[in-house]
């Protein structure tokens, strides 16, 4: 593979000319490591099958105020202000270039994708199959045509396999302005690849999110970073009503860190951006790590009380729950 496929532009501090990378951050970890991790044992078996407490949602059209529903590991269907977003979408069976191999779902999408309500947005945060599905946004795009948001080099994924689709592309920094919504894309601490020869050139990012019922923040993957991206956050968009943070796929620490934040790190994440509440995701959908299936919702409950903070203010939801957002912050 000669060059970047899917992005030319100019250098900047997060882009060499060829790849991305994480200012002053961790590199992925190389082929070697990989192997090491994959072979040194530690995974804890999951189920094959680990259906939801709760049944199946039948969202409503529209919600005035805020609703978040867990479909699944990083897709949510987020309800504001009279506006239907859905975030890093997967419907699909197993999160993998393989139909027939990979990490296979255990718990079936909390809403079934004929029950979704208009779909007006997608945030897709970064081009990791457990994130970017190119079969699930060919769906939306024939059922609802949204308007898709990502970051630099994932348009070139999305248009090959949904030519059709509507996309706004931004670097970090920018602000995408979009009917009831203005998006702003933010760094994120991770990296990118749809195969072996393509690491880090497409861009990954989080998103914020300002409505006339208030700022969300939505983060797909990220490592901690020493904080430095959520502080950046709070401090340029002074706080959110809603953080959504991933709180799974952390095990091994000397492999994952750099990628996946743990429980008590999305806490500190969670206080750090000054979120009034916080919903937990990239958990209990695929195994992707060595945790065991329960053990995210866990430690996130043991990270609240450690720092004597409520635990209904951090939801880790498991497919197929709703929550109505309160409106006034928690303090």
């Amino acid at each position: 593979m000669a060059g970047n496929p899917y992005y030319s532009g100019p250098v900047s501090d997060h882009f060499d000319g060829t790849r991305f990378f994480n200012p002053e951050g961790m590199e992925p970890r190389p082929f070697l490591d990989v192997l090491r991790w994959q072979f040194g044992g530690g995974r804890v078996a999951w189920p094959a099958s680990a259906p939801s407490p709760f049944p199946s949602a039948v969202p409503d059209a529209r919600v005035a105020d805020l609703r978040v529903t867990m479909v699944g590991h990083a897709t949510l269907l987020v309800q504001i202000a009279g506006l239907n977003i859905l975030t890093d979408p997967v419907w699909s069976e197993r999160v993998s270039p393989f139909s027939f191999i990979g990490p296979k779902r255990v718990v079936a999408p909390g809403i079934a994708f004929d029950a979704l309500p208009p779909i007006d947005l997608v945030l897709l945060s970064h081009n990791h199959y457990d994130h970017l599905d190119v079969e699930t946004l060919a769906r939306l795009q024939a059922a609802h045509d949204p308007l898709i948001v990502t970051p630099l080099g994932n348009d070139r994924i999305v248009r090959d396999a949904v030519p059709k689709a509507r996309l706004s592309v931004g670097d970090w920094g920018d602000r995408i302005d979009a009917p009831g919504a203005t998006i702003h894309v933010e760094p994120a601490h991770h990296w990118s690849a749809r195969g072996t020869r393509d690491r880090r050139m497409a861009l990954w990012a989080s998103f914020a999110v300002e409505t006339s019922a208030g700022r969300i923040y939505h983060v797909g993957d990220t490592g901690f970073h020493r904080g430095v991206n959520y502080r950046a956050a709070s401090a340029k968009h002074g706080g959110f009503r809603l953080a959504i943070l991933p709180i799974g796929a952390y095990a091994p620490r000397w492999f994952m860190e750099a990628q996946h934040q743990n429980p008590d790190e999305a806490v500190e994440g969670m206080v750090l951006a000054k979120a009034d509440f916080a919903v937990g995701h990239h958990w209990a959908t695929f195994q992707l790590t060595d945790e065991a299936l329960g053990e995210p919702a866990e430690a996130l409950r043991t990270a609240m009380a450690a720092r004597g903070l409520p635990a209904e203010r951090f939801r880790a939801m498991r497919a197929g729950e709703s929550w109505d957002v309160p409106a006034l912050p928690a303090l």
